[in-house]
């Protein structure tokens, strides 16, 4: 996948477009991503016992295809490409300047 835990990403699409947040957790086997603050949804949770309820805002999975990594050279969202080094380490590269993304 071209998105990994702990990337910088840019959403391309649905009504948190534009928005830069930390991935917070990948789920690879259903192509999506939990976002920080995107994908907001309100859940209703009743009270119970010393718990009080209420409305409760939570962060729903996003799907990988609505985000782009950020590139730390381009500081945009970009598409990126998967590359062997000559030390056998397999790196994702920007498609736009060639820089590293990490």
């Amino acid at each position: 996948m071209h998105i990994r835990n702990g990337d910088n990403v840019e959403v391309i699409a649905g009504n948190d477009r534009g928005a830069r947040h930390k991935v917070l957790r990948v789920f690879p086997e259903r192509e999506r991503a939990l976002v920080e603050q995107v994908g907001t949804i309100i859940r209703h949770q009743k009270q119970a016992g010393q718990q009080p309820g209420g409305r409760i805002e939570d962060s729903a999975p996003v799907h990988v295809s609505n985000l782009l990594p950020i590139c730390p050279t381009c500081d945009r969202g970009r598409r990126v490409r998967h590359q062997r080094l000559d030390d056998g380490r397999k790196v994702r590269l920007c498609t736009h300047c060639g820089e590293v993304i990490t």
